[in-house]
């Protein structure tokens, strides 16, 4: 019933603007590494799995991206660690 009020009220969408931004974020990012967007939905949700067994992060917050000169190509994540447990999550 509250998923309803919710959702009546906007509170569990994203706002188009966040999701346009994230869409923005995919393309700049599959052209800058030549890696399909699924792939990065992939390697994103992968490395927020492996993460979050060893603390909690801001997953809405969080920013995957890669930067190339002419030898290389870096993978760059911006992942904001709300806390740190003490021991790892099973």
């Amino acid at each position: 019933m509250l998923d309803i009020f919710k959702r009546l009220l906007g509170m569990n969408e994203k706002k188009s603007g966040q999701i346009a931004k994230e869409r923005l974020q995919f393309v700049i990012i599959h052209d800058r590494a030549t890696v399909s967007p699924e792939v990065m939905e992939q390697l994103k949700a992968d490395i927020i799995a492996v993460i979050s067994k060893y603390m909690d992060i801001n997953t809405s917050a969080m920013a995957i991206t890669f930067e190339k000169d002419s030898e290389s190509v870096a993978l760059i994540a911006n992942i904001p660690v709300q806390s740190m447990p003490h021991s790892p999550k099973r």
